[in-house]
């Protein structure tokens, strides 16, 4: 569990997360400057690399550290949101996590988490969707 939550704490945030809130947020709201397509490219194929290790673990087991919900599920719940949220998922090849990552969104503790917005940015449509 915290070998899993700590890979998304350091590698998916370093990989993924960064990059993504950099070019979408950071340049959009501070340097008034549109994103740089190349990065975000490969931060999004990076990403989908992530969702296949997801779709890995969650092949063997219901929730991504075992049978039990857990910290590595919030961990990664937690990061996802993020960059769902700036648009740099693509969930059609991650049908899978697409079903885990609802699991989550419908829990009642995720829910004020979906309910923030961050000003002069506005989620994707399926963003508050709980089955989307």
């Amino acid at each position: 569990m915290r070998r899993i939550a700590a890979w998304f704490d350091t590698k998916f945030y370093a990989e993924v997360g960064i990059p993504v809130m950099r070019e979408r947020m950071l340049n959009r709201l501070v340097h008034k400057a549109p994103p740089d397509p190349a990065t975000l490219r490969q931060a999004i194929k990076t990403a989908d690399q992530h969702l296949d290790y997801l779709a890995f673990l969650l092949d063997h087991r219901r929730w991504l550290a075992g049978n039990m919900f857990s910290l590595a599920d919030i961990a990664a719940a937690a990061h996802l949101s993020v960059i769902d949220y700036l648009g740099g998922i693509d969930w059609r090849p991650h049908e899978q996590v697409k079903q885990w990552y609802s699991a989550i969104k419908s829990r009642p503790s995720f829910r004020p988490l979906l309910a923030e917005r961050m000003p002069g940015i506005s989620p994707p449509a399926h963003y508050d969707a709980l089955d989307f």
